[in-house]
This record gives C-alpha cells, sequence and structure tokens, in this order.
C-alpha cells in the first residue's frame, strides 16, 4: 500500500511540475529528478533514508541535466 502512495505522489508531483510554465530546464530537471530519484531510491533501498537519499541524488543529477539544456 505504501508503493502505491509513493508512485501516486511522484505522479501527481510530475504532472504538477510538467504543467508548470515559468519553470527553465534547470528548475524543471531538479523537480523532476528528485521525484524520480525518489521513487528509485525506495524501490530500491526501501525507508526514509532511501527515498530521502534518491530525491537528492536525483534533484542534482536532473539539476545539472537541465542546466545543461538552458545553455543550448
Amino acid at each position: 500500500m505504501q508503493r502505491v502512495k509513493t508512485i501516486s505522489t511522484a505522479v501527481a508531483l510530475t504532472a504538477m511540475l510538467a504543467l508548470t510554465g515559468c519553470a527553465n530546464n534547470q528548475q524543471l530537471g531538479t523537480g523532476v529528478g528528485a521525484v524520480a530519484g525518489g521513487v528509485v531510491g525506495d524501490a530500491v533501498l526501501g525507508g526514509t533514508l532511501g527515498t530521502l537519499g534518491g530525491a537528492a541524488a536525483g534533484a542534482v543529477i536532473g539539476n545539472q541535466i537541465g542546466k545543461g539544456q538552458d545553455r543550448k
């Protein structure tokens, strides 16, 4: 049941971020990366630490990818 909540929350947050027109690619990448990383961290490691660690790593990766897209 907890996984369903996590996935539902991730989908809702991702949709919200995708619909935000004022965000640049770096901001959007950070948000989407954090959500995706949190879901992956929870699935792989489980628990709060896995979710938070995955979210942090995903945010950093998404931020860097978005920054590269903004430079183009």
